[in-house]
């Protein structure tokens, strides 16, 4: 699957990262190389594996969820660097 530099840069765009041109066609050849990979994941036969299967011995070590006391919404916002009514102000990022 090809992935070419403007689809790269569209990408880029929408993270709000900049590359110069020539590191936009290296990422998309990097790009191009992950989703021959995966084309060629999907070519194997997973029928007789649990879905969730792994190579090693994995078990969540879980706790009793205790209810506990939280913070206060004044002490969440203590430090807050600009703050209105008891809220976070945080500059727009929608265009």
């Amino acid at each position: 699957m090809a992935i070419d530099p403007k689809a790269v840069e569209y990408l880029a765009h929408l993270a709000r990262m900049e590359f110069e041109p020539a590191r936009l066609k290296e990422l998309s050849l990097q790009l191009k190389d992950i989703l021959d990979f995966i084309d060629q994941l999907k070519e194997l036969d997973t029928s007789g594996i649990a879905p969730t299967s792994h190579i090693l011995e994995i078990k969540n070590v879980m706790r009793a969820d205790q209810p506990a006391a939280s913070l206060s919404n004044s002490d969440a916002i203590a430090n807050a660097p600009d703050k209105d009514d008891g809220f976070f102000v945080v500059p727009k990022v929608i265009e």
